[in-house]
């Protein structure tokens, strides 16, 4: 089975991302044998770019084909904020928690209808041959005035996808693997894989 490197520290992605690809012939490592690579740059403007600036620099130091994420959450009334600033909402060092009380805060007083969001996932593939290629899943939905649920990550807790009564913190892991931005992303991404790859 041919490996793939995630270009991520953040184990739950690399969790939901082996569970997502599974079946399509690929071995989904992290970085935990890459000390040199525990802060990997987001220096760009757009989710797209970031994926490809963390994609590029990992294969300089793995080699081989390598999968990034750039995932971001826009709400339309903060005018798409905190897109690519999402993992540092509320600073550099910011825990998930604090991400929502920040977003929370900025959205007192708003009222639901005008609290509408989406989330991005962009995923940037390095094939074998150096390759690059782009797939990605959106997801829109509403922020909560409250975090809800004690499952995922982010800002799961807050965020209720549309057509649905739980947030993606209320849902079981196949509940949301079954509709989320990255589960669209990785959906997107698989027939690359498995060409590049050589499965049928």
């Amino acid at each position: 089975m041919a490996r793939l490197t995630l270009a991520t520290n953040n184990t739950h992605k690399v969790e939901e991302l082996r569970t997502l690809l599974q079946g399509a012939g690929v071995e989904i490592a992290g970085l935990e044998n890459h000390p040199q690579l525990r802060e990997i740059p987001e220096e760009w403007e757009t989710l797209e770019e970031n994926a490809l600036q963390k994609a590029r620099t990992v294969h300089r130091v793995v080699g081989g084909p390598v999968l990034a994420d750039d995932t971001g959450l826009e709400v339309g009334y903060l005018i798409n904020a905190p897109g690519v600033r999402s993992s540092r909402y509320a600073g550099e060092k910011a825990t998930y928690a604090d991400n929502c009380r920040k977003l929370l805060a900025e959205l007192r007083g708003v009222a639901e209808r005008r609290r509408g969001a989406r989330f991005r996932c962009v995923l940037a593939f390095i094939d074998p041959a150096g390759k690059e290629h782009l797939a990605e899943g959106t997801v829109r939905g509403t922020i909560l005035e409250s975090p809800r649920g004690a499952g995922g990550f982010g800002y799961d807790p807050v965020f209720m996808p549309d057509g649905h009564r739980k947030t993606f913190a209320e849902m079981t892991a196949a509940e949301k693997n079954g509709l989320s931005h990255r589960a669209l992303a990785a959906a997107a991404l698989r027939p690359l894989l498995e060409r590049a790859f050589g499965r049928p």
